[in-house]
């Protein structure tokens, strides 16, 4: 009997142990992810928590955990709840250095929580948490002013997106907002990506048939399809980005979450 309790004990652990070696990803609508990592800490990405997608928004944000807050770019949509949930986390702001700045300056995140450790450019690869992550910026084509009120935008360095490597894990592309260009290819040829989270929503970005001709250029295994639905003029659908899929990149897997959904890699 307490042989079999010890093993019984062992299979736990072992089961246990796997499990921890897990990255999670969870979708809070829009282009804001969550991503929790193997040694229990979180990254943010575009953390509009708030939008009106979310129903549990106004809730999340005063709960959500955050060690690394990435932002894509400028815009509101994007910048989103960052400075909020910073001066509850303390998380560092990770960004392009000029985009970065501007956070500060006019958005008011705690400045002390942003410098040359989390900032850089395109091309630029930087290791974070310890070693447990390695992110590049890479390109994206789209505008950055940043600011609330539309008439009164300052500059906001140039938009782009993030490759982020797990040490012994995933390696997840997240395109910010992004119209197709033929260089995410390159992407796809410097970088074995295993999930890429891809606007799809049209009217300021990309649609469904440009972002599945993104994927096969990226040759991602899997993808998530993001900003879309969250308001009228972004009209791309989950349902168009599949058929798309189908005929662009048959071989990548479609995920389709759900807001609050969180999946496994």
């Amino acid at each position: 009997m307490r042989t079999f309790l010890a093993v019984l004990a062992l299979l736990v652990a072992t089961t246990t142990a796997h499990a921890d070696t897990k990255t999670k990803v969870k979708w809070f609508g829009h282009a804001a992810f969550e991503i929790d990592l193997p040694s229990g800490k979180t990254i943010l990405i575009d953390p509009w928590i708030t939008n009106p997608s979310n129903p549990t928004g106004k809730d999340d944000v005063k709960t959500v955990k955050a060690d690394l807050i990435l932002v894509t770019h400028g815009h509101f949509d994007h910048v989103g709840d960052a400075s909020d949930i910073a001066k509850r986390t303390k998380a560092k702001l990770f960004a392009t250095f000029d985009l970065g700045n501007a956070i500060v300056g006019t958005m008011g995140y705690p400045k002390e929580q942003f410098g040359f450790d989390t900032a850089g450019n395109a091309g630029g690869t930087i290791d974070v948490l310890g070693g447990e992550v390695t992110i590049t910026f890479v390109p994206a084509v789209h505008s950055s002013a940043i600011g609330a009120d539309p008439n009164k935008a300052g500059y906001g360095g140039t938009a782009g997106g993030f490759v982020i490597a797990v040490k012994g894990g995933p390696t997840i592309y997240h395109t910010g907002d992004t119209d197709l260009f033929g260089d995410m290819a390159l992407i796809g040829s410097h970088f074995k990506i295993d999930l890429m989270l891809a606007c799809i929503g049209d009217h300021f970005t990309m649609g469904p048939d440009r972002a599945a001709e993104a994927v096969k250029l990226v040759k991602a295994k899997a993808v998530v399809p993001m900003h879309f639905g969250t308001f009228p003029v972004l009209t791309g659908t989950a349902d168009a980005f599949g058929k798309a899929l189908k005929k662009q990149a048959p071989a990548t897997k479609l995920e389709v979450m759900k807001i609050g959904d969180t999946i496994s890699l």
